[in-house]
């Protein structure tokens, strides 16, 4: 197929795909669940006011959010999900009540008979929506102001410091007088009934709830819809239709993509990297320090899960409690692997065009020092609000946002996309004058800055909410920087990065790399812009999103499927040439990002994308089954084969020494591995089965959680972590030593004489 055709089908693909995005992003900021102006009783008496629910939102953030719990299944995962956890313990305390006044025994008592007329009745009292949209407010009974009061006292008591649940606390690795405002404590539970009543309550015409019934639960009705079964049926025949469509493609289209005429030499031995070039050194200097410090919280952030407040004993939850080390964890492993990105762009620029612009080593200089001062800086930031250190204002442009991948306060936001843009700068000065002296390669750069521009620009989402944004239309914005940013245009980048690294040292022919790069662009972007609603089925979204994103995440999934193929010809390149065995470990890291692309994204992404399947599994440890293969497998690892590349080619005629790098390349997959088969994929698959059985808050209980057979699963994560985190700081060791010299075995002799020779 034609560079044209290719271009007309990628602008085709991206503008409709962004089109109904946009379309169907204005349907849920008008069919969002309503926050009511106020909440009484049905004989006047004032419950809480909207702003109080507003202000709740922001007490839940600064605790550190998603962070410490879940919202609609979105957060983290030793803590309950607090929406469907206040539900169900709504729903228990209004059964009891019923039960005793129609039969004078608990609900649990009951025969099945009598169990079915109160669930009659509890169902009716709960699922019917009360709210006036004339007047704004939502109306409930005296009975569901009780169960209110009661939830309230609850946690009043679990996060302030009610002395009956510290053992609860404990489980739930939330630290004593977690809030220590009680006015606070009263906003954040009455944000805790609105995110419950919008999982419970009939969106207006409709038989089904405003989260599509979601969390499963029977005793409020909550049981899958109809809409859930026929759109995982959809999906699996896309899967299937649109594997045997690119199979066929590639079996026609794809050739032998190894350039036949391989220089004798590394064409990169004669490098000269220039002095912005040069520069980038120090990140990957921080890179590596990053990368141990993110192995380590998570380490501890482990831990909390059989240790809720403590480390070995150690009272660590009093200075660093779980949600700021699940939080530094997550937001660190980002900051590393974007520094590693962003660097190798930094260098790819001018060893594409052969130019050094005027005082760009000082821009590279500059953006370093900003990196430094976002990473610190945020990271403080999120430690203050946690540790209820600044109000709620403050929280919100220095503090923690509390939205899981977009934690960074606003300000610290601001400055990223500064930097990001003044990164996108530096890279445009410098690779532009390729475009007028590579004409063989201007569909490639063309490409490559497309990406470029896509990071800085698709991380603009993030500004798209205020403090005071609905939950549903956050979450809907949320996921176009985790989503698009992450899983879209990163993938693009890391394609097209790949691609110019081989044809810079003359591997691959130009012409097959930009068709590939193009057609392999068009695929991820066909299934991956409208994919972004598989996030979305249960945040208060039109059942629409639900259809589109069944069928698109599908389609996220076929070009993973073929990903085997590009770790082959990976390999196949590592072997192509003698000389090539310099750069083996770095292509080595580029296997294993196929390898965990079609394993990490695609298995286990295809795992828990199904409508029917996160109906039941999402907030459960299958997500971070998923979200740990794909985010490290991919990112981490592409990050990694990146910054060896990029050391290799600062000091391409040094040799590197083989031990260290082997081990740790094989302790972090075979620990990576290990981390999620035997510890986490096991839990997820035991809770899955209670979520069935019992319904979404059981699986998220203490009663469930704490039982010694998933303690023991939890601790036998330890053994990939180990092996992990020893991979890892071999890494770092290694990474050391090429600067230090005991990582270098020899160094290519470049004498005239020696060249002849050759």
């Amino acid at each position: 197929m034609s560079h044209k055709k290719l271009w007309t089908i990628f602008a085709i693909v991206v503008i409709a795909s962004f089109a109904v995005l946009g379309y169907y992003g204005r349907e849920i900021y008008r069919e969002a669940p309503p926050i009511p102006q106020q909440v009484i009783t049905t004989d006047g008496t004032v419950l809480f006011t909207g702003q109080h629910i507003k202000d709740g939102m922001n007490v839940w953030q600064s605790t550190g959010g998603q962070e410490l719990g879940s919202i609609w299944g979105h957060g983290a995962y030793v803590a309950p999900d607090w929406s469907a956890d206040w539900l169900h313990r709504e729903a228990v305390f209004i059964a009891n009540r019923l039960a005793e006044t129609d039969f004078s025994k608990k609900y649990d008592q009951l025969d099945e008979a009598q169990k079915a007329s109160v669930r009659s009745k509890l169902q009716n009292e709960m699922r019917k929506n009360s709210y006036d949209s004339a007047t704004g407010t939502l109306t409930v009974s005296p009975l569901r102001a009780e169960a209110i009061a009661d939830n309230s006292k609850h946690y009043r008591d679990l996060f302030m410091d009610g002395e009956a649940m510290a053992q609860l606390r404990d489980d739930y690795a939330i630290p004593k007088n977690a809030i220590k405002d009680p006015e606070r404590m009263a906003w954040m539970n009455s944000f805790f009934f609105w995110t419950s009543w919008a999982c419970v309550t009939h969106r207006p015409g409709s038989d089904i709830t405003y989260t599509n019934n979601w969390p499963p639960d029977k005793l409020v009705g909550n049981e899958p819809t109809g809409s859930l079964i026929l759109w995982t049926g959809f999906s699996v025949i896309i899967l299937l239709a649109g594997i045997a469509l690119l199979a066929f493609y590639y079996a026609v289209n794809h050739g032998d993509e190894i350039d036949e005429n391989l220089p004798k030499l590394d064409p990169l031995l004669g490098l000269k990297p220039t002095p912005s070039m040069a520069a980038t050194l120090k990140y990957f200097w921080v890179v590596c320090a990053l990368m141990v410090v993110q192995v380590i919280l998570g380490a501890v952030t482990a831990h909390y899960g059989v240790e809720g407040s403590a480390f070995y004993g150690f009272p660590l939850a009093d200075f660093l409690p779980y949600s700021v080390t699940r939080t530094w964890h997550v937001q660190i492993g980002i900051f590393w692997i974007a520094t590693s990105w962003l660097a190798t762009g930094l260098f790819i620029a001018p060893a594409v065009s052969g130019y050094e612009p005027k005082f760009q080593a000082a821009g590279v200089h500059f953006l370093f020092i900003c990196l430094l001062i976002i990473v610190v800086g945020s990271l403080a930031g999120q430690w203050m609000g946690v540790m209820q250190k600044l109000g709620l204002e403050e929280n919100f442009w220095f503090g923690h946002q509390g939205y899981e991948y977009v934690d960074l306060g606003r300000f610290w936001q601001a400055f990223l996309l500064i930097g990001l843009f003044l990164w996108l700068f530096l890279m445009s000065r410098a690779i532009w004058p390729a475009f007028k002296q590579q004409k063989e390669n201007r569909h490639l750069l063309t490409m490559f800055m497309i990406a470029s521009a896509a990071i800085a620009l698709f991380y603009v989402a993030g500004f798209m909410w205020g403090r005071h944004t609905n939950l549903a239309i956050a979450e809907y914005w949320r996921w176009w920087v985790v989503h698009l940013w992450v899983e879209g245009f990163f993938e693009v980048f890391a394609t097209v990065v790949i691609a110019f690294l081989f044809t810079r040292m003359g591997l691959i022919n130009t012409k097959v790399a930009t068709l590939s790069v193009l057609f392999s662009t068009i695929v991820f972007l066909a299934g991956g812009i409208l994919g972004t609603f598989h996030h979305l089925y249960f945040t208060g979204t039109p059942t629409a999103v639900l259809a589109i994103g069944a069928s698109f995440s599908a389609l996220e999934v076929v070009p993973l499927v073929l990903l085997g193929f590009e770790g082959y010809s990976h390999f196949k390149v590592s072997r192509a040439a003698q000389w090539l065995q310099a750069y083996k470990w770095p292509i080595y890291f580029f296997i294993s990002v196929a390898f965990w692309n079609l394993v990490g994204a695609g298995i286990f992404g295809f795992l828990i994308n199904p409508p029917i399947a996160l109906y039941y599994m999402q907030g459960l440890n299958t997500t971070p089954v998923h979200g740990h293969t794909a985010l490290f497998g991919v990112y981490g690892m592409l990050g990694i084969g990146l910054m060896l590349f990029v050391l290799k080619g600062l000091a391409s005629r040094n040799v590197w020494k083989d031990g260290v790098i082997k081990f740790a390349f094989w302790s972090i997959n075979i620990g990576l591995a290990l981390m999620v088969l035997i510890s986490v994929l096991p839990i997820g698959f035991l809770q899955t089965l209670a979520s069935v059985e019992h319904g979404f808050w059981y699986a998220r209980s203490a009663e469930f959680m704490q039982q010694p057979g998933m303690d023991t699963l939890r601790w036998l994560r330890v053994i990939g972590d180990t092996i992990f985190t020893i991979g890892i700081l071999a890494l770092g060791w290694f990474v050391i030593g090429l600067k230090a010299g005991f990582s270098v075995k020899s160094t290519v002799d470049l004498s005239e004489d020696t060249m002849s020779k050759r």
